[in-house]
């Protein structure tokens, strides 16, 4: 801690992500070992977040994350889909394909951002909001792709005819964002994806990773 910082508001974070960290909550006891201070100071840390509904209690008195932390959530795709649009413009543009940026929805892949070719006769129609399962398409699978394989570039994810009859995806994952799990891809009409597309899939990603860094 310096002296710019609060630590309070350091402690009620360090709370939030603890509990987003687990899927059955903590108790009061279990945050009080976790952060190192009496209970008396997580009462209250815990009060304070649970006037904003960012944490919930049960009724065995396990804290959990609220649904406001969810709100809060909902405020990130514009952001992201801003940060990612530049990107986008210019592998639509280079492919001649329609791109797009797809963020992970629960079980679903969400399309947040689209951007269309200028230049082509034809193309796939994609909107924002169209939303998946994981396991259907090349967006969804590059994203379980990042998934298995934490620790190592995957590389691009290449599908035919999943969600489109005749419609070919290509998409890899991005990685190294820090709460953002998604995927930058492309979806055109071929039999087969070009070798080229899906390399510069994995580079539109990473222009878009490191504009969310």
């Amino acid at each position: 801690m310096t002296a710019e910082t609060s630590q309070t508001l350091d402690r009620g974070l360090r709370v939030l992500k603890l509990l987003a960290d687990t899927d059955h909550g903590l108790t009061v006891t279990e945050l009080s070992l976790r952060l190192g201070v009496n209970r008396t100071v997580v009462y209250r840390l815990l009060a304070t977040l649970e006037q904003h509904a960012l944490i919930r209690r049960d009724l065995g008195g396990r804290a959990r994350v609220g649904l406001g932390v969810l709100r809060l959530g909902r405020q990130v795709h514009p952001l992201v889909r801003e940060a990612a649009m530049p990107a986008l413009r210019s592998l639509a543009e280079d492919i001649g394909a329609t791109a797009h940026l797809t963020l992970v929805d629960g079980a679903d892949a969400l399309a947040v951002a689209v951007v269309e070719p200028t230049w082509t006769d034809y193309h796939v129609a994609y909107r924002a909001g169209f939303r998946h399962p994981l396991d259907r398409g090349a967006a969804g699978k590059a994203i379980l792709a990042a998934r298995q394989h934490p620790m190592a570039d995957p590389g691009y994810t290449l599908t035919h005819g999943e969600l489109e009859a005749g419609a070919c995806g290509a998409a890899a994952p991005l990685l190294g964002v820090t709460g953002v799990e998604g995927s930058v891809g492309v979806v055109m009409l071929a039999d087969v994806v070009p070798e080229r597309v899906g390399e510069r899939v994995v580079e539109a990603a990473r222009e878009v990773a490191e504009a969310l860094s």
